[in-house]
């Protein structure tokens, strides 16, 4: 996540290994041609993807900081409006699924073919290829193999593991890793103006994703979707097992939205997992606001059983990821959990 205030590389907050990295790849002329972008949602993929075709293509004068984030191309690509820099996304069902589908593989293939309007370099960012159908992904491993000239193409995707063997093995892969809770609260109370009280809660519930607290500073929806699904995992450690199976049939209904309740359910049980191991007063929790309740289940709950509600939650979030049976992940899920009354 960039504030525009802040021109050029330092519009991102971390991952510095990263930006040095690409800068150097310009700096040295040795540019790939595929490049992979991996990490959590909001973490700053395509933020970072940007950047980088805006240094590309930054028409600055010989000598000076590129990207400058103030010329044309530069400019041009912020808005994601640049003639020779396209940006991909799947398309959204009516259920909210994306899906990245063959046709716009071979309409961006067609558009590669072309030569250049007036950048360097064509590029094509391509967002969530984890979520390509195999015909769009087998589709584009030919332009992998064969990329047109001038042409840098960039994915982005939560997890390589996800993708095709043949599809990573192509490209260079940048895996970006959470950003770290002091980090976080002091982007939002600097650049984004958040209050400090405001920003040290933000901080923990963003669990290393400023993109994520940002959007949350600006706008309710995240913090409610948060709050559903915490309910939601209260409503299920306090069913019994017929009731656990009844609330699965719910939770499946919402194939789309249940990877981002399971991230939730994950650092819920992280949280109770460091409460377990750790001193109570040093540990920074995800879920600060669920603390009392966290303490108390540490004291009815063993450290193996925690540990393994972990585990098993973990799991349940890797299946769908790799199109799992929905429901029979989430049953299976809801059964591994402890029963209690809360």
């Amino acid at each position: 996540m960039s504030s525009p205030e802040f021109p050029g590389w330092q519009a991102i907050i971390g991952h510095e290994w990263a930006v040095e990295m690409l800068s150097a790849a310009i700096r040295y002329d040795r540019i790939g041609h595929a490049y992979l972008i991996t990490g959590p949602a909001q973490i700053g993929k395509t933020t970072l993807a940007r950047l980088f075709a805006q240094a590309l293509n930054c028409t600055a004068p010989e000598g000076e900081p590129r990207p400058c984030g103030k010329c044309r191309a530069c400019t041009l690509i912020a808005r994601d409006h640049h003639p020779d820099v396209r940006v991909v996304r799947g398309e959204v069902s009516g259920r909210g699924r994306v899906t990245l589908k063959i046709d716009q593989i071979r309409e961006l293939q067609h558009a590669l073919s072309l030569t250049t309007t007036e950048a360097r370099y064509k590029i094509a960012i391509i967002k969530q290829f984890d979520s390509a159908t195999i015909g769009a992904a087998n589709a584009f491993l030919k332009t992998l193999e064969e990329p047109p000239r001038n042409v840098i193409l960039i994915l982005t995707a939560s997890d390589s593991d996800t993708l095709l063997p043949t599809i990573r093995s192509r490209c260079r892969t940048i895996p970006l890793r959470p950003l770290p809770f002091p980090l976080v609260k002091e982007a939002l109370q600097t650049r984004w103006a958040v209050p400090a009280e405001q920003a040290d809660y933000l901080a923990h519930l963003a669990d290393g994703r400023l993109g994520w607290g940002v959007s949350a500073a600006a706008d309710a929806t995240p913090l409610e979707e948060r709050e559903s699904h915490i309910v939601a995992l209260h409503t299920a450690l306090q069913g019994n097992r017929a009731q656990r199976f009844t609330h699965a049939d719910k939770l499946a209904n919402d194939a789309e939205g249940l990877p981002d309740m399971l991230r939730t359910w994950l650092s819920w049980w992280r949280d109770l997992a460091l409460l377990a191991w750790g001193n109570h007063k040093t540990i920074h929790l995800t879920n600060s606001d669920e603390q009392s309740t966290l303490t108390r289940l540490t004291g009815l709950w063993p450290r193996e059983q925690i540990f393994t509600c972990l585990q098993k939650t973990n799991d349940a979030l890797w299946q769908l990821e790799r199109n799992a049976n929905t429901r029979l992940v989430v049953e299976n899920l809801l059964l591994a959990y402890p029963l209690t009354k809360q």
